[in-house]
């Protein structure tokens, strides 16, 4: 007997665990990915947080573990639609892909840090953003533009993420432990460098995280400073200095830097409102239930897996794909 073919919509990390987790129910997987290439934006990164395993380490497991799967990608799914046996992807270019089922795993997308303007991000030079900072991290060398290491970074987080101006108002569930990462990986790579987080709250509420964070202060000598950024300028000499208030003390403060990095947030991607799905109020797709359907969708035959829904760690998002796995063998064996 033939198997059935799953479609897996999306070849970041929970489309591929997903996928993996179906070929073991004992499916025909089909893993439909717009890029050139499977793995996400966690194939971009170095270290993860909060233990500093090797992010790579990761997508090889994954790699390993969809080997022999059928993927397709540079195929961008522009509609969902029950059919009689199940569901169909359509693409934008008129491809049609069927499938008894269907995993939504299409991730998210990271926020555009252009549109905070007052940051500078796309003027000066030395205004990066944290996905940035982890190519500088893979690459094994952490520079300004100029080619020289710098002395003093700034990170600032929450930029677009609790944010009523930009229409983001969720929060993005990881940045406050990646600007740590990201700090005790800036004074590793950078000898002698000081680095200054300016937070609105620091949320460090995972197993390690509130560890990290101490050791961070303890042992790496990283500066937390609650408050805001309100404009950041760029000095003759292409350093940037920024105007802060300091909202613990209620002063204002001045600074300046060689680097700030801005730790962008996660957004939903586009094809969340052209499925003809619900989605929640932060625009990612709805589960069917928030506790009991977290996985299902209100369309029949779609599954939701990852940050469809929202933002998540790697375990969360990683066990979430195998639970899609699951429900769909029992819902298609009932």
């Amino acid at each position: 007997m033939a198997q059935e073919r799953i479609l897996v919509i999306g070849g970041g990390i929970a489309g591929m665990q997903a996928a993996a987790a179906l070929r073991e129910e004992g499916f025909a997987p089909l893993i439909l990915e717009r890029s050139p290439k499977t793995g996400g934006h966690v194939a971009g990164w170095d270290r993860l947080f909060p233990t500093q395993h090797p992010a790579g380490e990761v997508i090889d497991s994954l790699v390993a573990a969809t080997r022999g799967i059928e993927t397709v990608v540079g195929c961008e799914i522009s509609a969902l639609n029950p059919t009689e046996s199940g569901v169909a992807a359509l693409t934008a270019d008129g491809r049609r892909f069927e499938g008894r089922a269907a995993v939504v795993a299409t991730g998210f997308d990271l926020f555009d840090a252009r549109l905070k303007e007052e940051y500078g991000y796309g003027m000066y030079e030395n205004v990066i953003t944290s996905a940035e900072l982890e190519g500088m991290f893979r690459e094994g060398r952490v520079t300004m533009r100029s080619g020289e290491a710098p002395g003093r970074v700034a990170i600032l987080h929450c930029v677009g993420s609790r944010d009523e101006k930009v229409g983001q108002n969720h929060c993005s569930k990881v940045c406050c432990i990646t600007g740590i990462k990201q700090a005790v990986e800036l004074t590793e790579a950078v000898p002698g460098v000081q680095v200054t987080n300016f937070y609105m709250d620091l949320r460090a509420f995972g197993n390690g995280y509130e560890e990290l964070y101490r050791r961070s202060q303890v042992e790496h000598g990283v500066t937390y400073i609650r408050g805001r950024i309100s404009e950041a300028g760029e000095t003759q000499d292409k350093r940037i200095q920024l105007k802060v208030e300091d909202t613990l003390v209620g002063r204002p403060l001045r600074m300046t830097v060689d680097m700030l990095v801005l730790l962008v947030g996660m957004r939903a991607p586009g094809c969340c409102a052209g499925f003809g799905m619900p989605t929640q109020p932060n625009g990612f797709f709805a589960p069917r239930n928030p506790y009991t359907g977290t996985v299902r969708s209100s369309l029949p035959g779609v599954y939701l897996a990852g940050t469809a829904t929202g933002p998540k760690t790697i375990p969360e998002t990683l066990n979430e794909a195998i639970a899609a796995a699951r429900q769909i063998k029992l819902d298609l064996t009932r």
